[in-house]
């Protein structure tokens, strides 16, 4: 099998309800990861995309949090009804969704500009 051109994963950490810092299980991450596989099968993309259950991305107060890569897009906030946008605008046409994005500052809050990367 030929590697994937695009490897999304989504959190799927648990926390405890009551964690000041949210879960992103708790924000029904399970429902967008089956939206996600049932995209990629419904879409043909089956040998190309993957999509995966991730342990804790660090950004749990904008859960669920989706990365795709190779591109090193961050989405929040995201619900199993963007999921067909993002196949459909990011993965198939290569444009993120911007209404959903983590911007690099919101990730490291530290301007990109001012980093030693």
């Amino acid at each position: 099998m030929a590697k994937f051109h695009k490897h999304i994963f989504i959190c799927t950490h648990e926390r405890a309800e009551d964690h000041r810092s949210g879960c992103c299980m708790h924000a029904q991450s399970e429902k967008v990861l089956i939206a996600f596989k049932k995209q990629i099968a419904e879409a043909g993309l089956r040998r190309v995309v993957r999509a995966n259950p991730s342990g804790c991305l660090d950004q749990c107060s904008k859960g669920p949090t989706v990365v795709i890569y190779p591109d090193a897009v961050w989405y929040g906030g995201v619900k199993p009804e963007d999921v067909a946008e993002i196949i459909e605008q990011h993965v198939l046409g290569g444009r993120p969704v911007e209404r959903l994005q983590i911007s690099d500052n919101e990730l490291t809050g530290i301007p990109l500009d001012k980093r030693d990367c």
